[in-house]
């Protein structure tokens, strides 16, 4: 059936007001337009029934940048393989790791994310007003499961020079690692001092979704810092520390969450 009415077309489509006058589509919405174009009539249950068939659930978007360049992105899918296995050159092929790495900001005043609720309520949660906050310095290797990471109380070189110094103490003896980080100022400075054993590998502008760490960010403040009352400072660092260190004794979860085609195909 899919096929034939051109089922995964409909899916995929983003709402454009001027054309569809949506801006997201809508089980309803989808039932709406199969009608119109196939003269088929479904209810929304069996059209909710193929979209999960199809793989498609509701999910949260991440902002992306208005002045994003996509080009830029999917050349980077293509360009970064052979560019980290050169970075690497007294080392030998199969002893180079990429890490992924970003800082994950955790504050008292912490998000409150989604949780399951009967229709027609709305679950509360608790939400600290104050505003203390700890960074979370990171970087995995999704290939192998492993990571390595910094709980600081500032975001900028001195603390990025920190990170790069546990990243290279992390690393294999006789191995070369790939770290791949946006450009941040204390990213790009050249005040810092990157160690023989780690090459800094770019991302494009306003490209963050490129970083597969972006989601273990999210999955460890959905599972185990959001929706809670910190009582100091301390309390937010015991907290991430906690956090951390619950992910890398879990490498299966860092591989799953963590791995990209584009990045590692051989």
């Amino acid at each position: 059936m899919g096929d034939n009415l051109g089922w995964k077309t409909v899916t995929v489509i983003t709402g454009i007001p001027a054309v569809h006058g949506v801006v997201r589509w809508r089980r309803k919405d989808l039932v709406q337009w199969l009608f119109q174009e196939f003269r088929i009539s479904l209810d929304e249950t069996t059209v909710g029934r193929e979209l999960k068939a199809l793989g498609f659930t509701k999910l949260s978007a991440r902002p992306r940048h208005y002045a994003q360049n996509e080009l830029e992105g999917e050349l980077f899918k293509k360009t970064s393989q052979p560019h980290w296995q050169r970075s690497g050159r007294n080392a030998r092929p199969e002893r180079i790791s990429k890490l992924v790495g970003r800082r994950s900001q955790n504050r008292a005043k912490n998000k409150i994310t989604r949780r399951w609720a009967r229709r027609g309520t709305r679950p509360s949660a608790p939400h600290d007003q104050r505003t203390m906050w700890a960074y979370i310095f990171g970087a995995i290797c999704s290939k192998k499961g492993k990571g390595a990471g910094l709980v600081l109380p500032y975001c900028d070189t001195e603390a990025m020079q920190e990170h790069l110094a546990e990243n290279s103490n992390a690393v294999d003896p006789g191995a070369h690692a790939v770290l791949i980080l946006d450009q941040a100022g204390w990213h790009v400075t050249p005040k810092l001092k990157v160690p023989d054993n780690i090459t800094l590998m770019f991302l494009p502008p306003r490209s963050p979704e490129l970083n597969p760490v972006e989601n273990l960010w999210q999955f460890m403040r959905d599972n185990w810092l959001s929706n809670r009352v910190f009582k100091d400072y301390d309390d937010i660092v015991d907290h991430c520390c906690r956090a951390w260190n619950w992910l890398i004794d879990q490498p299966w979860k860092i591989m799953s969450i963590g791995m990209r085609d584009w990045a590692h195909r051989s």
